[in-house]
């Protein structure tokens, strides 16, 4: 396997982002990384305009939490080959789109792991990155 030029790390506020985004940067040195902060939009507006004020607040959120995320987890000489982008949709959508979309060589996530979320997906079908393994035609690593 080729080594790719462009990595996609999505955080969709589950914990385990930092061992993702640390395994991307340690696995592919030359690579531009895009840390991505997915925001999943709230349901239907409760008055004229709230939702969008509330999503505008949650994607800034959204990016604070990935800019701590990155700076707790990257060494200072390595987070100039790393961007911080917002996207808002159902995460399962919105990582394999935002791949195609912007070119993206390889997608690195977190799974779900075991524990409570594992029995969960069980019990009430596949998990997110199953999804978006499924429908990302590019290569996705996906760490249980």
């Amino acid at each position: 396997m080729v080594d790719p030029d462009s990595v996609l790390v999505p955080t969709l506020g589950r914990p385990r982002a930092d061992e993702a985004l640390s395994y991307a940067l340690e696995t592919f040195p030359d690579a531009e990384i895009t840390l991505l902060a997915v925001v999943t939009p709230l349901g239907a507006p409760l008055s004229e305009g709230g939702v969008l004020e509330r999503d505008e607040e949650r994607s800034a959120e959204a990016r604070a939490s990935a800019t701590e995320l990155l700076e707790s987890v990257a060494d200072p000489d390595a987070t100039d080959r790393v961007q911080i982008e917002t996207a808002e949709g159902r995460p399962a959508n919105v990582v394999p789109r935002y791949a195609s979309e912007e070119g993206i060589d390889h997608v690195v996530m977190a799974g779900s792991g075991g524990g409570r979320d594992g029995l969960l997906r069980r019990f009430l079908g596949r998990g997110i990155a199953a999804t978006v393994v499924e429908r990302t035609p590019e290569p996705v690593t996906v760490l249980e």
